[in-house]
């Protein structure tokens, strides 16, 4: 995850979240393409269907995981040592075993892979991939990076820890590279074992606006 490139051209025009109230759907409608999508997430914002219908939300409050309390016990460290990790080789097989059909509250459509493959293909969106000693894929993470902020989308296992050693890998290339905010959307119970927790909407975008720049 380098430096980032020009931003794609936008033809929308995001509110602003905080007009939203207690509301974490901030619009409805505008498309996928790249531009949309980066404009979104400057603005705070994530796409998901609601209803069949194209949201874009902002919730309230938000799940982040600073880059200094990511939890890693002697167990994971210990998991670690039997993976390699690797960014942005596999990008496409990472969204679609995101995408697993069997998933609960699964949302990633082809619609989606396709845009955020996309995104992937400018330089915006990456991924981080976790492989076995057979070299097989054991787990990853996907998400998108605006300078410096990256807004996980997604992450998947299909061995034991796969998917938090992709996560302590993303969380040192961001320490590595001066990077501020990861954002994780929703703060789950999953999330919170690993650090997670929730800020305001407010306090969001307070430190969205320090991480883009």
């Amino acid at each position: 995850m380098h430096s980032w490139p020009d931003a794609p051209s936008n033809q929308w025009d995001f509110p602003d979240p905080r007009t939203a109230g207690d509301d974490d759907i901030v619009a409805v409608g505008a498309d996928l393409e790249p531009g949309t999508l980066v404009a979104a997430y400057r603005a705070g914002l994530f796409p998901m269907r609601a209803q069949r219908r194209l949201a874009w939300w902002s919730p309230n409050p938000r799940g982040i995981i600073p880059l200094d309390r990511l939890r890693v016990t002697r167990s994971l460290r210990q998991s670690a040592k039997r993976y390699e990790t690797r960014v942005d080789t596999r990008f496409v097989d990472v969204a679609r075993a995101c995408a697993e059909p069997s998933r609960e509250r699964g949302w990633i459509t082809e619609e989606f892979i396709q845009a955020y493959s996309k995104l992937h293909r400018l330089g915006w969106a990456h991924s981080v991939e976790v492989f076995d000693q057979e070299g097989q894929l054991a787990g990853g993470l996907y998400g998108v990076r605006v300078n410096g902020l990256f807004a996980g989308e997604s992450m998947f296992y299909a061995q034991r820890d796969a998917s938090k050693v992709a996560l302590m890998a993303l969380v040192q290339l961001m320490r590595d590279s001066g990077m501020k905010l990861l954002d994780v959307q929703w703060c789950t119970a999953h999330l919170q074992s690993l650090g997670a927790i929730e800020v305001s909407r407010e306090e969001y975008l307070r430190l969205l606006a320090d991480a883009v720049g």
